[in-house]
């Protein structure tokens, strides 16, 4: 009977801290890029952290649908603890005042600087003076190159385009290889306007003025930038395709230039699978000293408001964020960790080895933060800017973008807050 007890006693003891684990409920989005990903970093934090359940629900399709689905689980009390957001919607979180401040962990974690946390990371989810949010995956625009087609047009692969310019008419001359080759395709309508924002921002330009009172993107960068687009369409003859469509082209070896973003490179390359040479190459036209580019990619939020599960949120957080977390990110998408100790030790290696991935860390000390429009109609704006935009791409007023450019300032003014 002694012998028993003792043995229900050993077994209570080891299931014990099993059974009180404290459950953390994350969403994330795009499955498609980041559920291998999150997987791969669960089964690393559980093996230091049992007494921590991390549990998944279905990924959001896409940034927009995750950031409305929290809005309306905000109102059921239903959010997951913790949320992983596009960069430009910490803003709306922490005006609704959903999102948790982190402070006071960042202040309290003694070991979080050798960790490879650093202020630039803290910037990023930054709100009225307060970290709302860490980014977890960065990415930038860069160019991806078809090698082989960029030969057979007579270029130089040594030699890829430093601007607009010089990317037009290479795109011409792959264009003129064969009816069934594209030039070049441009991912446009990247949620939240992000390929909107990058040729303005590479100009030194901005969204709206400083007190977020007045539209800014019509001035000399817009123009340049809406031009640029246009000229894709009526000089190097850019098909009407949908992401999807663009990525499935190019890695076929149809299309010799497809700009995006850094995230699609590991599916890009695996779709390609050595048929052609692939290269990754700069983002072209970012003007000196004042050209930036947006960083895009996504940010993790702690939603609950329990005092103790915000606590095990932060652990779950500081690991996703961390050097070992960061370096799965970099390892299984293309994006790029933010993190210090997972570039400059875990991946140190990697970059040698996989120079495609390393084009957007070089792009680094231009990155800024992707802008999210104020106020109520945040979300409509963006929606606005991509109907004036897809008039251009499906060739409708493609040769007029001065004309689309006024209207579209116009309706922007109308949805922003009064002052």
């Amino acid at each position: 009977m002694l012998k028993t007890c003792l043995l229900s006693a050993a077994i209570a003891l080891i299931a014990g801290p099993a059974l009180a684990a404290t459950e953390i409920v994350v969403q994330f989005p795009y499955g498609e890029l980041f559920t291998e990903t999150h997987k791969q970093i669960a089964a690393a934090f559980a093996k230091k952290r049992p007494d921590i359940k991390v549990t998944f629900r279905a990924p959001y399709d896409s940034y927009e649908e995750g950031t409305q689905k929290v809005l309306r689980e905000a109102i059921t009390k239903q959010m997951p603890d913790i949320t992983f957001q596009g960069l430009n919607r910490v803003r709306i979180f922490v005006d609704r005042g959903i999102a948790q401040p982190l402070d006071s962990y960042i202040k309290a974690d003694k070991g979080i600087e050798a960790e490879g946390f650093h202020q630039a990371m803290y910037d990023i989810g930054m709100q009225n003076g307060k970290v709302y949010a860490l980014p977890f995956a960065i990415s930038l625009p860069i160019a991806y190159y078809n090698l082989d087609l960029v030969k057979k047009a007579g270029g130089d692969p040594n030699k890829l385009p430093a601007n607009w310019e010089e990317v037009i008419e290479l795109a011409k001359k792959i264009k003129a290889l064969g009816p069934d080759v594209n030039g070049v395709t441009y991912a446009w309508d990247i949620t939240g306007n992000w390929l909107w924002q990058a040729p303005v921002f590479a100009q030194g330009g901005s969204m709206l003025n400083a007190d977020e009172s007045k539209v800014a993107f019509d001035g000399p960068e817009g123009q340049y930038a809406i031009k640029t687009l246009a000229r894709l369409v009526t000089e190097a003859k850019m098909p009407n395709l949908n992401q999807p469509d663009m990525r499935a082209a190019f890695a076929a070896g149809k299309t010799g230039i497809h700009f995006t973003s850094t995230s699609d490179l590991a599916k890009v390359t695996t779709m390609v699978d050595k048929k052609f040479e692939l290269k990754t190459h700069l983002f072209p036209g970012v003007a000196p000293v004042k050209g930036r580019l947006p960083a895009g990619g996504n940010v993790g939020i702690i939603l609950t408001a329990d005092p103790k599960k915000q606590e095990a949120a932060w652990e779950v957080m500081k690991f996703w964020h961390g050097a070992e977390g960061a370096a799965i990110v970099a390892k299984t998408t293309g994006y790029m960790p933010p993190n210090k100790k997972a570039n400059e030790v875990y991946l140190k290696d990697f970059y040698i080895e996989n120079p495609n991935n390393y084009t957007a860390v070089k792009q680094l000390p231009i990155l800024t933060k992707w802008y999210a429009f104020p106020g109520e109609n945040g979300l409509k704006i963006t929606d606005v800017i991509k109907d004036h935009l897809n008039s251009i791409v499906t060739g409708t007023r493609a040769g007029e973008p001065d004309k689309v450019l006024v209207d579209m300032t116009s309706d922007v003014q109308k949805l922003l807050p009064r002052k």
